[in-house]
This record gives structure tokens, C-alpha cells and sequence, in this order.
């Protein structure tokens, strides 16, 4: 088991600045991910740990060693990749098993492993078969099993779901957290979903163009984001942003989004006195987006009213995407709600969540 480091870490392709000052320190047993839209540069970070790619500047570092000069089959770490990467004329067993043979393990070792990383994924039963013979969940498990019978120290893992339908996907990433749990070891994760961030990890390390834009718990993240690429990052449906004005009227502040105006809560309105008369931008996530007949009781309720672009009903919730002049949004509302595309209609902002961002620098003021 070990800690891992990226201490002021920059990687370049030519004149491309893939990643740029990376500083995260992961501790052991712990289970980040890393998530970013593509081109981010979280899997040149991954492969910069892994061995793959040479550091162009700073250190790695895994528990006390710097491994900057380190091969990689001496980091003590395996990695699942997107592609399963079977030997489809080896069986399951031998697909597991081969890695350990090249580093000459005793028979019986490798049967103990191999067996026993079967059993902790449930692929037991297919220890004899071929990688043809089987689905793409079946494939990415033995992928995963191939690395849990090196026993190493960090399981690095890249976009290893992108290759699965929906539902298995689902059913995969809850595997993964349980495989977490029981071998108790650092376990590093990259994806463009946010979903399987939030749904994952202990922690989440947004970047965005090779710069870490914020890291924390999901949880935080999702509601104290740190500037406006993190807000719209993190959530789903993305968080809705208004330009507006911060306008004070009558010792009241509120939001000016010129067809709408909502007032922004007492206890908050200190927060935003030096931004009185100030373009701002204004976000509400969908879900604090409410019909009012269906609105919970204690929530900071504003009332707005918009034109019906859009429904998608969802079974247990509805999408309702409205416009006011400029101003397109989505709104997450009660199932029972009855909304008539391009008739206006009253919705609720929940002015308790709401999100202010400065317009220049794109930072949250909080």
C-alpha cells in the first residue's frame, strides 16, 4: 500500500502543455479520480504516473520513493486500460496468469492469486474459456483481474468503462467501489463521466486544459464549487447560468437578469455588496428549479416565469427546458407537474443554492 504525489508536475508534446503544475497528494488506501472533459489532460497524468510517459518537469512520488526515473514494471503499480487488451488465443486463466509468469512467480503462487482474484470479481466459472467467448463486462473484469493478481502497491485505471452499454456500466462502477473496499488499497481513476466520479470516489480532481481546477469530495464539489468551469463540470443535468446584475433596491439585493428578478437571501447578501451594479453570472442547478405547486415548504422560493421549450419526462422526474428571451434553462421538476410546450409557465428558484460567479475572472464568490 502507498501514498502517491505529483509534486509540481508539467508534461509537454512539443509545444503542447499537456499538463501543467500538477500538485495532488493521494493518500494511502484512498480512491481519486480524475476527471475532465477529453484533451484535459488527466490521462497523460495517469500514464506520467504509470511510466508511460516521461515527466517534463517536478516529481512523482509513490509512499517515499521518487519514481521519476523509474521503469515501470518496477513501480509496483497495474493499470486497466479502456481496451481490454486479452490475448484472445489465451484462456481466462492464462490471460491472468501471464504476468506473473514472466516474473517467474512459483506455480502455486499464481494459482492462489488467479483463483482467488476470480473469486472476488465472480468470473470463477470462466477460468477455461477464451476472450471471444465472452461479453464485454466479462472482458473488463478479467482486464481488472489481471492486474489485482500482481497485488501492487496503486491500481491506476483509464476510462475502463467507456466500452460497456449503459446498464453494464452501472453494474461495473458499483464492482469497482466494492473491489475497493476489499483490497484496501490506493486506487487511482480516469474519466471524462462525471456520474462515475460522484458515484466513486473519495475524491475528485477536476481539471480542465492540463490544469487542476479543484479537488475534494464529491459532495463539496457539487455544492461549493470553486469557479464556473467546476459548476457546470460537476452535476447533471449542468448547472444553469444567467448574465445578470446585482441590484440593490430598498436595503434588498437581488439578481437582475432583465426578464427575471429574484432577490437573493438576507443572510447572504453581505457576500456580494462589492458587486452592487456589477455584471455577475447567476447559476441554479435543475434541481433547485421547482413547480411551485409541488415545491418542498422550507426552501428560499423566488418565483420566475418562462416559456415551455421542452419536456422529457424521465419516470421519476421531468426535464423541462424554458426560455426567457435570452435566457435558456433547465428546470428538474416533480413527475406530477403538467407543463405545456410554448405556453409560459411559473417555476421556483431555490435562492437557498444558488451559485454567484464573477464575470471576469469566472471565480465563485463566497
Amino acid at each position: 500500500m502507498a501514498s502517491v504525489t505529483f509534486d509540481h508536475v508539467s508534461k509537454k508534446f512539443g509545444d503542447v502543455l499537456a499538463v501543467n503544475d500538477l500538485n495532488i497528494e493521494i493518500a494511502d488506501k484512498e480512491f481519486l479520480v480524475l476527471v475532465g472533459p477529453s484533451g484535459c489532460g488527466k490521462s497523460t497524468a495517469l500514464r506520467c504516473l504509470a511510466g508511460l510517459e516521461d515527466v517534463t518537469q517536478g516529481r512523482i512520488l509513490i509512499g517515499d520513493q521518487v519514481v521519476n526515473d523509474v521503469a515501470p514494471k518496477d513501480r509496483d503499480i497495474a493499470m486497466v486500460f479502456q481496451s481490454y487488451a486479452l490475448y484472445p488465443h489465451m484462456t481466462v486463466y492464462d490471460n491472468m496468469a501471464f504476468g506473473l509468469k514472466l516474473r517467474k512467480t512459483p506455480k502455486a503462487e499464481i494459482d492462489r492469486r488467479v483463483r482467488e482474484a476470480a473469486k472476488i470479481l465472480g468470473i470463477e466459472d470462466l477460468l477455461d474459456r477464451r476472450p471471444r467467448q465472452l461479453s464485454g463486462g466479462q472482458r473488463q473484469r478479467v482486464a481488472v483481474g489481471r492486474a489485482i493478481v500482481r497485488e501492487p502497491k496503486v491500481f491506476l485505471f483509464d476510462e475502463p468503462l467507456s466500452n460497456l452499454d449503459a446498464k453494464l456500466r452501472v453494474e461495473t462502477r458499483a464492482n469497482i467501489s466494492k473491489l475497493h473496499l476489499q483490497l484496501q488499497t490506493t486506487f487511482i481513476y480516469v474519466t471524462h463521466d462525471q456520474m462515475e466520479a460522484m458515484t466513486m470516489a473519495s475524491r475528485i480532481a477536476v481539471i480542465n486544459k492540463g490544469v487542476l481546477q479543484q479537488i475534494d469530495t464529491p459532495q463539496h464539489l457539487y455544492d461549493f464549487p470553486d469557479n464556473l468551469f467546476v459548476a457546470g463540470f460537476i452535476g447533471s443535468p449542468a448547472m444553469n447560468f444567467f448574465n445578470a446584475t446585482l441590484r440593490r433596491e430598498d436595503s434588498k439585493l437581488f439578481v437582475d437578469g432583465e426578464t427575471f428578478k429574484v432577490q437573493i437571501p438576507e443572510n447572504r447578501a453581505a457576500i456580494y455588496s462589492a458587486y452592487i451594479d456589477k455584471p455577475i453570472i447567476f447559476g441554479i442547478r435543475p434541481e433547485d428549479i421547482h413547480n411551485p405547486q409541488f415545491a418542498p415548504p422550507e426552501i428560499n422560493a423566488q418565483e420566475v416565469i418562462a416559456n415551455v421549450d421542452v419536456t422529457e419526462l424521465m419516470g421519476n422526474e421531468i426535464f423541462v427546458h424554458m426560455k426567457s428571451k435570452d435566457h435558456h434553462f433547465v428546470a428538474r421538476v416533480d413527475p406530477r407537474s403538467r407543463f405545456v410546450i410554448g405556453e409560459d409557465a411559473k417555476v421556483v428558484f431555490n435562492m437557498s443554492n444558488m451559485h454567484i460567479f464573477d464575470r471576469e475572472t469566472e471565480k465563485a464568490i463566497r
